[in-house]
């Protein structure tokens, strides 16, 4: 896989914005790591906790619905 431009339009891009420079300091510190951080394990706990409820809610219900089957005998059943 080739790096740098591959068409003459590429090139052209890459001749003007050589010497930009970009020096956006505020942006960078817009959001303290430790906040962004700390957020991210929130949202990590309270994700893993509702699938961890979401697995015994449905154990219950299979449970549940296990527990209330009314087996009734079949036809064919009956036939033989």
């Amino acid at each position: 896989m080739a790096v740098g431009p591959r068409d003459y339009i590429d090139q052209l891009l890459v001749k003007k914005y050589a010497d930009e420079k970009v020096d956006n300091k505020e942006l960078a510190v817009a959001v303290e790591p430790e906040k962004m951080l700390s957020a991210m394990k929130d949202f990590s706990t309270m994700h893993r906790n509702m699938v961890t409820l979401d697995n015994k809610l449905r154990n219950f219900c299979a449970n549940l619905n296990a527990l209330a089957v009314q087996y009734r005998p079949s036809r064919m059943s009956a036939a033989y």
